[in-house]
């Protein structure tokens, strides 16, 4: 459900194909979810199917039709009952944590290689979402859209970092 409510808020943004909401998913809102391309594809045929979204045929020359999708008005009202249903909590499934959880099997050296592969991992997405940042400025985001988009991205930077922390703390005081 989740998925489906982010595909109608980007086809608030714009009509799009599902090629284009693959495109907005990797630049825009991968710092909080991700989605792959069949599961976009088949998110889309179901709010179709709901009468949430309509697909129109744009023909092109030398490429093929584009099947761009529109929000309709009963996507829009499904999209406000989310946004208004009180803040969502989600439960995070975090195979890492597993790892860590049940690593003591491990020899110390594959423990410490394990952290070490997280923390250069947990590092450099922490630098692309800081690349990402740094063409926004909060303060002239006039608009209340753009400025709780840059805030999403914030949010990342923040748990990115507290990951590094978090890290370098188990490295230090691991027995």
């Amino acid at each position: 459900m989740v998925l489906a409510r982010l595909i109608l808020g980007l086809l608030c943004l714009a009509p799009m194909t599902g090629y284009e909401l693959k495109k907005h998913f990797d630049s825009s809102i991968n710092h909080f979810w991700n989605a792959d391309k069949a599961q976009i594809y088949r998110t889309l045929a179901q709010l179709v199917d709901k009468g949430y979204a309509t697909v129109t045929t744009v023909a092109q020359s030398n490429y093929p039709d584009r099947q761009e999708h529109h929000i309709t008005d009963a996507g829009r009202q499904a999209l406000v009952g989310w946004l208004s249903d009180g803040a969502a909590q989600g439960t995070e499934r975090d195979p890492f944590m597993g790892q860590v959880f049940f690593a003591a099997e491990l020899p110390r050296e594959d423990i410490d290689q394990l952290l070490t592969e997280r923390r250069v991992k947990t590092q450099a997405v922490l630098d692309d979402y800081l690349s990402q940042r740094e063409g926004i400025d909060m303060r002239a985001a006039a608009d209340r859209r753009s400025f709780l988009m840059a805030a999403t991205l914030d949010h990342a930077i923040r748990q990115q970092a507290a990951e590094l922390e978090w890290l370098d703390a188990v490295m230090e005081h691991l027995p």
